[in-house]
């Protein structure tokens, strides 16, 4: 009997049930992994399959296999460019199946399709890739747009939460989503608005241009009193569309630059010339003439253009990044009026 013991303490005993150990857990290790993969790969199929679109000649070159996947990223982007989104969700869809970079691609799968204007799509693209990768600043991003887009302000607010532990600057981000909540929220009134609005402005003095539009809107001498007027510039455009009646004149003497933009407007006969090529213009011009202030807006950071101003650039998401460009245009809202009055 103790013959019998003394072989569970022998060395090469305790050696050999290691080996069966360690095989044994690698063995399960690998049969666990293999499975999880097969399902990932089923759960992925079924979840890409939302969105196909029909075959195309597409599909059969793809799966020929006679091009290489960076031929396939380039021509998806070419997509992208032309506004063929459909052809190019149709790549990367493919392009996910059998790429080992298909976190990447399901990166641009999702962007494409907010790009094409399929919130919902794209929201269950970057959700599903946060599930895998949940520090993809990247997606963390585009999700956070996808609920702004969705006006769903509160929600956006909270991805900056994971965005600023991975050391990404949010505070302009999370003054304008903190804007944006409260001009949209519905159990505010005016006077709540006006006050939580200025609170926010106090504490930052940034994204100023929201707040003004708003305030110049509802409450103008409240919009006067909190001007900083060295930075009346960048809303010249809502300034040049305040009425004469919303004037504070006291504010604007002071100021060669408001002084000027109101003389061109005509409010006001104080300025007889302007460095400002548009006000110096408008100000020497006839009373008769049917010219009046025009706006563009351009991002400095992508140089897009558009007719309508914008907190975020629409083609690069940026904030702060608007310019307001003047041009002197034909007053037709002046032309309008004259024909409707030549009918009295």
């Amino acid at each position: 009997m103790d013959l019998y013991f003394l072989e569970y303490r022998d060395p090469l005993f305790g050696i050999i049930i290691f080996f069966v150990l360690l095989f044994a857990i690698t063995l399960v290790s690998y049969l666990h992994n293999t499975y999880k993969k097969n399902e990932d790969s089923k759960h992925l199929d079924s979840f890409l399959d939302q969105f196909k679109t029909s075959s195309t000649q597409i599909d059969s070159l793809m799966g020929s296999g006679g091009f290489s996947q960076q031929f396939w990223l380039v021509l998806a982007d070419a997509f992208n460019k032309n506004g063929d989104y459909a052809k190019a969700v149709e790549i990367y869809s493919e392009l996910i199946k059998t790429s080992q970079s298909s976190k990447e691609i399901m990166f641009l799968l999702g962007k494409t399709l907010f790009m094409a204007g399929f919130i919902q799509r794209s929201k269950k693209i970057f959700l599903e890739l946060l599930k895998k990768s949940p520090r993809n600043t990247q997606a963390l991003s585009y999700l956070m747009l996808v609920y702004e887009q969705s006006k769903d302000f509160n929600s956006a607010l909270e991805i900056l939460t994971p965005l600023s532990e991975l050391k990404s600057d949010i505070s302009s981000e999370e003054m304008y989503l903190k804007t944006h909540i409260i001009l949209n929220e519905p159990s505010l009134n005016k006077e709540q608005k006006i006050e939580k609005l200025l609170e926010l402005y106090r504490k930052t003095r940034k994204l100023n241009y929201d707040i003004f539009e708003y305030l110049f809107r509802v409450a103008p001498n409240v919009a006067w009193e909190h001007l900083d007027v060295s930075r009346a510039m960048s809303i010249v455009d809502i300034l040049w569309r305040v009425e004469a009646k919303d004037l504070n004149f006291d504010i604007i003497s002071q100021s060669s630059f408001l002084t000027e933009l109101y003389s061109a407007k005509k409010y006001i006969d104080e300025a007889k010339s302007s460095a400002i090529f548009e006000f110096n213009l408008l100000i020497n011009s006839n009373e008769k003439a049917n010219a009046t202030l025009g706006f563009e807006y351009i991002c400095s950071n992508c140089s897009h253009k558009q007719p309508f101003s914008f907190a975020r650039c629409p083609s690069c998401h940026s904030l702060e990044g608007m310019v307001v460009d003047m041009l002197v245009v034909k007053d037709y809202s002046r032309g309008l009026f004259e024909e409707s009055n030549s009918f009295l």
